[in-house]
């Protein structure tokens, strides 16, 4: 499976999958609706692995791309964790933390002014301002270091700054292919219960965001155990309430897709090594 694939078929399952207060194709959301994402991703697939373009090039081109497919923001994380995996693969033809730490470190002022030409177009809900390299500003740093500034404060900037290292440390293991979806359900709530949602914490701040968490604890302890969540109404409650409340974990469903592109990266490539099947798109 080459790149290209791989964020394909993580981009499907995302939204073949009930995720607590994400979009999915159980549940519309945020005035969206799963095909929405599924077009973006087709548009986006496009920008991000055209050879010899530069991770901010390829940022600013899939996020318009998206846009154009969508109508609105649905994929700015996942571009922006994406790309680096892209040229990663592309330049030294594996997706190692060695492999994004070499790209990653090379990512200039250019990548900067593209990327956040990208974000500014996507206009992403509780984006705000910052006071140093705000992204509605010429920057004035290359976009690592931008998005170190910003690491704290965003899941997906420190994974910039730290070489994905919470990505490699989440890569699933071998899954079932009966059961992917008890998988990604895993996989999310793993991220939504270790951090909490940088989407969440800019459109309502850090309590809501905490408090989404702990629920979070409660049903992956439940799914570690083994209980299907799909045959609990109260998961599918969960789901309904979140979205009824605005409350949407954006940035762990991007944190989520881009673990799932690495882990069949990883793999090597084979349904053997990773036998999760790609929904249709």
């Amino acid at each position: 499976m080459n790149a290209r694939e791989a964020f394909l078929r993580a981009c499907a399952l995302d939204v073949a999958v009930r995720k607590p207060g994400n979009v999915s194709i159980h549940s519309a959301g945020h005035r969206m609706q799963a095909q929405q994402f599924l077009d973006s991703a087709q548009a986006a697939a496009g920008p991000l692995f055209t050879p010899g373009q530069g991770v901010g090039e390829r940022i600013e081109a899939a996020v318009r791309a998206s846009w154009t497919a969508a109508g609105c923001n649905t994929n700015l994380g996942i571009v922006l964790l994406s790309a680096p995996l892209a040229v990663a693969v592309e330049r030294h033809g594996e997706a190692t933390q060695a492999a994004l730490e070499a790209v990653l470190s090379t990512l200039d002022l250019q990548d900067a002014r593209a990327a956040y030409r990208g974000i500014a177009h996507a206009n992403p809900g509780g984006l705000g301002s910052a006071e140093t390299e705000d992204v509605h500003a010429e920057p004035h740093v290359g976009l690592r270091a931008a998005m170190v500034l910003a690491a704290d404060r965003d899941l997906i900037a420190r994974q910039y700054r730290d070489a994905y290292a919470d990505l490699f440390a989440r890569v699933p293991p071998l899954v079932p292919a009966d059961r992917p979806e008890a998988a990604v359900q895993s996989l999310y709530l793993d991220w939504l219960a270790a951090f909490p949602d940088s989407h969440i914490v800019r459109k309502h701040g850090i309590a809501v965001a905490q408090t989404v968490m702990a629920v979070a604890q409660s049903w992956r302890a439940r799914a570690a155990a083994g209980e299907v969540l799909d045959r609990v109404p109260e998961f599918a409650a969960w789901d309904e309430a979140l979205k009824s409340r605005g409350i949407n974990p954006g940035t762990t469903a991007d944190l989520t897709v881009a673990t799932l592109m690495l882990s069949f990266l990883r793999a090597g490539g084979t349904d053997r090594d990773n036998p999760l099947p790609a929904p249709a798109v």
